[in-house]
Parts: structure tokens; C-alpha cells; sequence
């Protein structure tokens, strides 16, 4: 059999063998046992790989002569552990070097230096997408030379580093007027005062994407009135655990922004920066997630639920301040063209339920997960009324029994993907019956010993994608 199969088509069969867990036996391992060509089609067959680097083990000319059998990687993610900061930019080198048609980067590490980065700049001219961490003073001309970037994310490292700082302004006319292809930009990290953004701002004129995380600041004084240029075309703004900033950038965001679909906001805020924003917004979000546990308050439920006609996909997580009437009056007064809702850890009453279910009839997605006070009879009665519904989750609901399974694949034909994890009053013979007859299902997220060897079983022909 091994003669008869050419290497192409061994190629193509290996190249579609599924990876295997963290806790077994690499697919990789498996195949090496049962010959030499068969270990070498299949690094050949490999255009994603991870990889753990030890550099007290995995010297760069290891790394090179492995890296060699993979002729054909695209996308390579890294985690080296920490060591010292010549050795790491030896490794980063290596990589530079084996991998030509490198697309996708992803360094996890200690700051790198700067002659790496250029490196890759030249060794892989098509990489489009970058993940590295860098020290401070910061310094952003580099990105120069990487002609295809389209994704950067960066994690500022806090205590400073040896990296070479560059003021724009001293590079004349060619910094000034540059203009950066990013279109997905990711920076965590950044503290009030810091240099080198004012920069990065003014050359980030076709951001579609913008993410800010533990940042205190956007830059330098400078830097406030720069960022207004990443406005124009952005479509997507997500800001995690940056109170010191949120409401700033909100309300410039109000101002500057037409092309705003979503917005993300997870931690604390400032309520009266969510609400002017709401209110002033000069574009009709279609996307809008939330976790404010302290900021959301009925009357910002009530100006969403009016400004924003055309929102497609609503998630309010943990949001405290948020009461089961304030809900009930939101969907009431919202348009009907909701497809996806989250409540995760919301006040899920009497009475929300039903009127959820009577005006969102085209909902796809539903996500009530950590809701305890979700009981059978009010869920059952909503479950009739979603035709449509192809994602539900109620991970955490304590209430629910196995009344509410039976509903679920008897009322919705249509669903794909269930979350019924640590709820304590579903059985293990109700996810068997959920499982043989609920005819569209593709993924069942439950724990092991709610698992018999029937489900297993019909799990299996189905081809239903078990996560326990």
C-alpha cells in the first residue's frame, strides 16, 4: 500500500488528518511510526504549526534544520520561554530565515528588539499578519518595511528595555506622509505619556479595526488629536479594562466616526460617557456587547433600544444595574431585527422571556448562560416561539431540568450548537434523547458524565462535535 500511494496524494491525505488534543499523543507522532516518508510528507503536507521553545534546548541552528521540513508553513505561533534577550532574537532569526511564506506570526515572548523584526521584514516579504511584544521607549517606523501587513498586535512590555526610540518628526516629509496598510490594529498596554503614537495614529488611515486593552492612555499630549485619523473608515472598536480612557474616547468617537457597525466594551466605563455617546452617536451600530457592571443603567437600555434601529447582535454580560423591567422594556421599544442576544448574568424575570420570544421571532443566537433564575416554564413558553434559532447557551442555569431539553429539540428544528454545561438538573438520559433526535445539531457542549455510551455512540454517526 505504502508503493502505491504517491507521495502527492499522501500529501493531501496527511494534510487532512485532525490535530489532536494538548493532553494526546501528537498526530505527528502517530505517523512517524509507521515510516520515514510518511513523517516527511506530512511536515511537507503543514502550513500551520506551534511551537514551545526552550532556548537552553533549541539552539538556532536546530530550530533552522526543523523548520527546514516544512517547506510549505504559512502560519507559525511561538512561545518562548523567558531568557535572555540575544538568544531570543537568535531564535526570531532562525525563523526569519527557514520560513519565506510566512503569512501569520504570532511571537509569545519577552520583548523582542528591533534587528528581528527587520529581518522578517525582508526574509518574509507576504506576512500579513504580526503578534509580538515590544519594550518601551516605543518606536513604530519599522512598519515600513512590512508592505502586507494588514493585522498588528502588541503588547507593550512595563519596565523599559534597550530599543531604539525615533522621533517622526526628525525623519522629515517621508514619515509624516506615510501611510501604514494596517487594517486591524491591537495594543495592549499603553500608559499616559508614552511617546512614539502621535506617529502611529496619523499613519493609520485604513483601520478597520481597532482594539485597546489595559490602557491607560492613548500616547502623549500629542498623540489625543492624532487618533481622530484611525476614525474615518473604522467599522469595529473594542475596549477592554481601559476605564482611564473609555469615556474620552467615546465621545470622540461620536464625533468623528460614520462608519462605527460595532462596538465593545468589557469592564468599567463612565455612565454618563455611555449614555452621551449613545445619544450623540452619528451612526446606527449594528453590533453593540457590553460588560458593565456598574455603568449600564434602564435608561441606557431604553436610548440603545432608540437610537440604534438596526442592531443585528445585542450582548449584555454581568451588567448589575440592569433590572428584568428595564430589559422587558428594551426589547419592547427595539426594532425586530435582533439576530443575535446575549443575557449572560443579566436579571432574567418573569414575564422577559415570552415578550423576548413574541418580538425577536428571527433570532439565530441566544445566550442566557449564569442566569439562576431561569426556570422551566418560562423558558419552555419563549422556546415555541424561536422558529429560527440555530445557537443556544444557558451554561450555568441551575434551574433548568430535563423538561427544558425535551423542549429544546421538540420546539426549535433548527439548532446547530447547544451549551448545557454545569446545569445540575439536566441528566444524562435527557442529553441522549437531545442527541439522537434533535436532527441538525452539529456541536453539544456537556460534561463527560452526562455522556453514555448510546450518546457517544449517536454522537459519533452524526458527526456532532462533542466538548466536554
Amino acid at each position: 500500500m505504502d508503493r502505491i500511494l504517491c507521495d502527492e496524494l499522501l500529501e493531501e491525505v496527511l494534510g487532512r488528518l485532525p490535530s489532536r488534543s494538548t493532553f494526546s499523543p501528537s498526530t505527528a507522532d502517530d505517523v512517524s511510526l509507521v515510516s520515514k516518508r510518511w513523517l516527511r510528507l506530512y511536515r511537507s503536507s503543514k502550513s500551520t504549526l506551534l511551537l514551545h521553545l526552550f532556548p537552553y534546548h533549541c539552539t538556532p541552528p536546530s530550530l533552522s534544520s526543523f523548520l527546514s521540513h516544512f517547506p510549505h508553513l504559512s502560519a507559525l505561533a511561538i512561545a518562548i520561554v523567558p531568557d535572555s534577550s540575544d538568544l531570543r532574537d537568535q531564535l526570531l532569526l532562525s525563523v526569519a530565515s527557514s520560513c519565506p511564506k510566512l503569512t501569520v506570526l504570532n511571537v509569545r515572548s519577552d520583548p523582542v528588539s528591533l534587528f528581528p523584526l527587520l529581518s522578517l521584514s525582508t526574509s518574509c516579504p507576504h506576512l500579513t499578519c504580526l503578534v509580538v511584544s515590544l519594550p518601551r521607549p516605543h518606536s513604530f517606523h519599522w512598519l515600513l518595511s512590512f508592505h502586507s501587513l494588514k493585522t498588528l498586535s502588541v503588547v507593550f512590555a512595563s519596565a523599559p528595555a534597550e530599543f531604539q526610540h525615533v522621533d517622526a518628526a526628525s525623519k522629515g516629509n517621508y514619515l509624516d506622509d506615510a501611510e501604514l496598510k494596517l487594517e486591524t490594529l491591537y495594543l495592549s498596554g499603553i500608559q499616559q505619556g508614552d511617546y512614539g503614537f502621535d506617529w502611529l495614529w496619523r499613519s493609520c488611515k485604513n483601520i478597520k479595526k481597532l482594539l485597546l486593552q489595559c490602557c491607560e492612555g492613548i500616547g502623549d499630549d500629542t498623540s489625543v488629536s492624532s487618533l481622530v485619523n484611525c476614525f474615518k473608515g473604522l467599522q469595529e472598536m473594542e475596549l477592554r479594562w481601559c476605564r482611564p480612557i473609555v469615556t474620552d474616547i467615546l465621545m470622540r468617537l461620536a464625533e468623528n466616526c460614520t462608519s462605527l457597525n460595532s462596538l465593545l466594551i468589557y469592564h468599567r466605563g463612565s455612565k454618563e460617557g455611555l449614555l452621551q455617546f449613545i445619544t450623540h452617536s452619528r451612526r446606527n451600530l449594528q453590533k453593540l456587547h457590553l460588560q458593565t457592571p456598574f455603568d449600564l443603567e434602564n435608561n441606557h437600555l431604553l436610548a440603545m433600544a432608540d437610537k440604534f434601529r438596526g442592531l443585528l447582535s445585542l450582548e449584555l454580560r454581568n451588567c448589575m444595574g440592569v433590572t428584568g423591567e428595564g430589559l422587558k422594556s428594551m426589547a419592547l421599544a427595539m426594532s425586530n431585527k435582533l439576530e443575535e442576544l446575549a443575557l449572560i448574568q443579566c436579571s432574567v424575570e418573569p414575564g422577559l422571556l415570552p415578550t423576548l420570544g413574541q418580538k425577536f421571532r428571527n433570532l439565530s443566537k441566544l445566550d442566557l448562560s449564569y442566569n439562576w433564575k431561569l426556570v422551566d416554564k418560562e423558558f419552555i413558553s419563549m422556546l415555541v416561539l424561536f422558529n429560527c434559532l440555530r445557537e443556544l447557551r444557558v451554561r450555568g442555569c441551575k434551574g433548568l431540568t430535563n423538561a427544558s431539553v425535551i423542549s429544546m429539540f421538540k420546539s426549535c428544528k433548527q439548532l446547530e450548537i447547544v451549551d448545557i454545561i454545569d446545569c445540575p438538573g439536566i441528566e444524562a438520559e435527557s442529553v441522549e434523547l437531545f442527541i439522537l433526535n434533535c436532527l441538525r445539531l452539529r456541536q453539544i457542549h456537556v460534561e463527560e458524565s452526562k455522556l453514555s455510551n448510546v450518546s457517544r455512540s449517536w454522537a459519533s454517526k452524526k458527526l456532532v462535535r462533542v466538548v466536554v
